[in-house]
């Protein structure tokens, strides 16, 4: 009887949020195309540039550049809001509900509903009863009526911060706006008018709104499984690593090793100088 039982091998295999979103593109149209994909979720910002191609046969998704915001996502929008209605409470009240939690909670909720109605919406009211309690134990309520106007002032930046990375990401690829025919937004936060009028006057062109936002990930995902399991034939993504890799030498200094912007598997050689008489390195 043997002493060790065999064991199941499995190799998993990973790819960046916006990589998956172009093969659901895939899905719905195929041409010959630079794309780009605008990823504005709910915790971070994500850009790609995408060329998409067909060589030999096979389809071939080559990721050009990459570039994002890991601090920008719609809970920022969602806070900015909140800080609002906290703001105008305490003016019409004299309460700090962040002095509450159960009270924050329910903001929160709300905050978030307001500024889904708003993509759709021009004027929307966050109306919570009994909220809190003042000190003479009396029961107030919130009520607030907003506008997508007034919330342009509240989240404008926030947008605009998203224009840098585009830049970035163009600069890398060694393109320009005009060289870019193809243009998605993914994620729910970009179902605001505001992230797509602006994402329009930069580009010069309307982007595409023929994929689900909220799906994207999920179905391309399901195609990239495919892929590596067999059952999706003739498909080829070729990725490469959003950050540059290295290690610590000499002084602290990160001396790459493998360049963001390019494939992994690339090889590369750094050589840096060191003191006589070295025994060890970390």
């Amino acid at each position: 009887m043997p002493a060790v039982s065999p064991v199941w091998k499995s190799n998993v295999s990973s790819t960046n949020q916006p990589r998956p979103r172009w093969l659901t593109v895939w899905i719905k149209k195929w041409a010959t195309v630079l794309s780009r994909v605008y990823d504005l979720g709910g915790g971070t910002f994500d850009i790609s540039i995408i060329e998409i191609d067909e060589v030999d046969g096979e389809k071939t998704f080559e990721v050009l550049a990459t570039n994002g915001d890991t601090h920008l996502g719609g809970e920022d929008f969602d806070t900015r809001l909140i800080n609002y209605l906290v703001d105008e409470f305490k003016k019409d009240q004299g309460i700090d509900l962040r002095n509450d939690p159960l009270a924050m909670q329910r903001l929160k909720e709300a905050a978030e509903k307001a500024k889904i109605e708003l993509s759709s919406a021009q004027q929307t009211d966050v109306n919570l009863p009994y909220i809190t309690a003042d000190a003479d134990r009396s029961e107030t309520h919130e009520h607030q009526s907003d506008s997508r106007e007034t919330g342009k002032a509240w989240v404008e930046d926030l947008v605009n911060r998203s224009i840098e990375p585009l830049k970035v990401a163009l600069q890398d690829a060694g393109l320009s706006v005009s060289d870019i025919n193809d243009v998605i937004l993914v994620g729910g936060q970009t179902r605001m008018p505001m992230v797509q009028k602006k994402v329009a006057e930069f580009f010069g062109k309307e982007p595409r709104k023929d994929v689900n936002p909220d799906e994207a990930v999920a179905i391309g995902a399901a195609v990239q499984g495919g892929v590596l399991t067999g059952d999706v034939k003739d498909v080829l993504l070729l990725d490469v690593t959003p950050l540059s890799l290295g290690i610590e030498t000499m002084g602290g200094v990160m001396t790459a090793l493998i360049s963001k912007n390019t494939p992994p598997s690339r090889p590369s050689t750094a050589r840096c100088s060191l003191p006589l008489k070295t025994t060890s390195l970390r």
